[in-house]
C-alpha cells in the first residue's frame, strides 16, 4: 500500500491513508507529504475520488463503509496495482511459491546498479531502498507478484520469473492442479516481445514452456538449462561462489553475500532476467555481491552468549528445507529452531512435511499457530506438530509465551550455536528479545 501511495503522489495525485499503528513506513509517508492517520479518519474518505484498500481490510472497516455510503468508488489493492502496471512499458513480475522477495530484491539491485531508475515494489524492507518500495522515473516496474487469490492475474506484465510452483495456499486453490492452472493463465498473458524465466530444476515450472508467447529462458543447477552454475563453493558463512555458464559457455564468476544453495538458484533466476534486458555482467556481479538479504530472510539479528541469532520468514516445508541446507554450510555447534506455524489450513495440510523437515534441527521449540486470516475450523494445534515430531524420534518443546521462549533459550544455548526464529508471524520478537 505504501508503494502505491508513493507512486500516485509522484504522479501528482493527492494521497491520504490510515493505519492501525504508527511505524517507520507511516512516518516516511508523512515526511514525504502523504498524510497518514493513525486510526480511522472518515475525513480522508470525504475528500476522496477513489478509495484503495488492502485485502487485509475487512468489509466492515469504517472508512470502507463510509466510502460505500457516499457512493465513492472502491478498489482492492491487487486490482489497482494491476491498473498501475499498464503505465509501464516494462513491467516485470517475480513469482513462485518460495524466494519471491529475495529474487525481486536481487533483480532490483541489478537494475539500480545499471542506472535504469526502476520503480520497485518488494515484499520486505530492503536496506538499499530504505523501505519496501522505490519510485523511479523510467519505464521499468519491478514487482513481487503473489499468486495468492490469483491476484497476479490482475497484472499487465511484459516479463516474468517463475521460481517454483509448490503446494501452498490450498485454503484458496483447494487443489494443486488449480494452483498450477493459475500459473498457466498468468504466463499466457505475457506478450511475444517479453521474457519468461523458468526454473529448469522444477518440473512444474518447465510445464509452462508451451503456455506462453514470451521468449523462454531457463536456469538450473541440476538440469540442462540456458544458465547454469558450476564449481559451487561455500565459505564459512555459507556464502556461495560459483561460475555461471550461458548455453555451455563461461559467462562470469559470481560471489554471494547470502547463504545457501537456494540463493544460488535465486541468483541464476536474477541473472537470466537481467541478461535478457541487456544489463552488464559487471553490474550484475556487483549488485549480487552487495545484496546481504532482505528483512526477515535469514536475517542476522545479533548474538547472545556468542551464539548467532537469525530470523527467517519461512513458513512452508520447502522454505524450511532450503534454510536447513543453508545451515549445513555455516560453521556452528548446535542448531536451534523456534517455529511459529502460519495458518491452521497450512499446518493441517502439511503437518507431516513440517515434522519431517524440522527434525533436521538439533533443538526444536514450537509455539502457537499464527492464525493470520483464518479461524480454526481445522481441529489442529501446535501440539499436534509436537506430537508428530516426537513420533519421528526427536524431542520438541512447546512454549506459548515469547518471553518464556527467550528465557528458555538464554538458559540453554551455548557459544557458537545458531538460533533461528522461523515463521511469517511475529516470531521475530523472540530474536529481538535475545539481541537487545
Amino acid at each position: 500500500m505504501s508503494g502505491i501511495a508513493e507512486i500516485l503522489h509522484n504522479w501528482g495525485f493527492t494521497v491520504t491513508g490510515s493505519d492501525l499503528n504508527k511505524t517507520d513506513i507511516t512516518d516516511k509517508l508523512n515526511d514525504n507529504g502523504i498524510l497518514v492517520s493513525i486510526g480511522h479518519d472518515l475525513k480522508n474518505v470525504h475528500n476522496s475520488d477513489l478509495v484503495v484498500y488492502t485485502a487485509a481490510v475487512k468489509q466492515n472497516n469504517p472508512e470502507l463503509c463510509e466510502a460505500k455510503n457516499l457512493k465513492i468508488p472502491t478498489i482492492e489493492r491487487g486490482d489497482f496495482l494491476g491498473i498501475i502496471t499498464k503505465s509501464y512499458l516494462n513491467s516485470i513480475g517475480i513469482s513462485g511459491t518460495h524466494g519471491k522477495t529475495t529474487t525481486t530484491s536481487m533483480v532490483s539491485l541489478c537494475f539500480l546498479e545499471e542506472n535504469l531508475d526502476p520503480t520497485i515494489q518488494v515484499g520486505a524492507i530492503l536496506k538499499q531502498l530504505n523501505g519496501n518500495y522505490r519510485v523511479g522515473n523510467s519505464d521499468y516496474l519491478i514487482i513481487e507478484s503473489c499468486e495468492y487469490a490469483e491476484s497476479f492475474l490482475n497484472f499487465h506484465l511484459k516479463s516474468a520469473i517463475i521460481l517454483n510452483i509448490d503446494n501452498d495456499h490450498l485454503d484458496y486453490f483447494k487443489t494443486f492442479e488449480n494452483l498450477k492452472h493459475s500459473f498457466e493463465k498468468y504466463v499466457a498473458k505475457l506478450p511475444a516481445n517479453g521474457f519468461l524465466v523458468l526454473n529448469a530444476d522444477d518440473e512444474n515450472c518447465l510445464e509452462l514452456k508451451n503456455k506462453s508467447k514470451a521468449k523462454i529462458i531457463t536456469y538450473g543447477i541440476n538440469n540442462n538449462a540456458d544458465f547454469t552454475a558450476n564449481d559451487i563453493e561455500f565459505d564459512s558463512n555459507g556464502f556461495a561462489k560459483f561460475d555461471v555458464y550461458y548455453k555451455n559457455e563461461f559467462y562470469n564468476t559470481i560471489k554471494l553475500s547470502v547463504p545457501g544453495i537456494h540463493n544460488v538458484s535465486n541468483a541464476l533466476a536474477c541473472i537470466s532476467l537481467c541478461f535478457s534486458y541487456g544489463i552488464s555482467k559487471e553490474s550484475i556481479a556487483k549488485a549480487l555481491l552487495e545484496f546481504t538479504g532482505a528483512h526477515r530472510r535469514f536475517e542476522f539479528m545479533g548474538k547472545y552468549n556468542n551464539a548467532s541469532i537469525f530470523d527467517d520468514y519461512g513458513h512452508h516445508p520447502a522454505e524450511i528445507l532450503a534454510t536447513v541446507n543453508g545451515l549445513k554450510n555455516i560453521k556452528h555447534n548446535n542448531s536451534w529452531v523456534v517455529f511459529q506455524p502460519h495458518t491452521y489450513s497450512r499446518t493441517k495440510n502439511l503437518l507431516e512435511d513440517f515434522a519431517k523437515v524440522l527434525i533436521n534441527f538439533d533443538n526444536i521449540i514450537i509455539t502457537d499457530i499464527y492464525a493470520a486470516r483464518e479461524e480454526n475450523i481445522y481441529n489442529i494445534s501446535s501440539h499436534d506438530l509436537v506430537d508428530r515430531i516426537v513420533t519421528l524420534g526427536k524431542k520438541a518443546v512447546f512454549i506459548s509465551d515469547f518471553n518464556e521462549i527467550a528465557n528458555y533459550l538464554k538458559s540453554h544455548i551455548q557459544p557458537n550455536d545458531i538460533v533461528l526464529t522461523l515463521g511469517a508471524g511475529p516470531i521475530d520478537k523472540v530474536s529481538k528479545i535475545l539481541t537487545t
